[in-house]
């Protein structure tokens, strides 16, 4: 049960990272840019999703922890709505919907 709220976590941090990435982005050149703390901290969550996923690997098959990792879709989904402000349609959410069943299926 642990590993998969670590897989949860994991997927959590990675969407929450692409948000700390998109922040930097809009930093005008190369040294505005790597003066932007928004790119360090979304580089540390990915670095820390990435040992999450190190760690469960351990103890699950990689094609039980590879095709969870599409939750992700959904925290960036949300994240998206919610801090960035983006229109979210039916599209978008029947797609997401479709690769996160499609993830369970191959999960179990």
């Amino acid at each position: 049960m642990i590993n998969y709220i670590m897989i949860a976590a994991m997927t959590c941090m990675g969407a929450v990272a692409s948000v700390f990435f998109k922040k930097a982005s809009s930093s005008e050149g190369l040294l505005q840019l790597i003066k932007n703390i928004n790119l360090y901290i979304g580089g540390f969550l990915y670095v820390a999703a990435a040992l999450i996923n190190i760690i469960v690997l351990r103890s699950l098959d990689y094609s039980v922890v590879l095709p969870l990792t599409s939750m992700t879709y959904i925290w960036t989904m949300i994240l998206s709505y919610a801090l960035l402000k983006e229109k979210i349609g039916k599209k978008k959410i029947i797609g997401v919907a479709c690769i996160v069943l499609g993830a369970l299926c191959v999960a179990m």
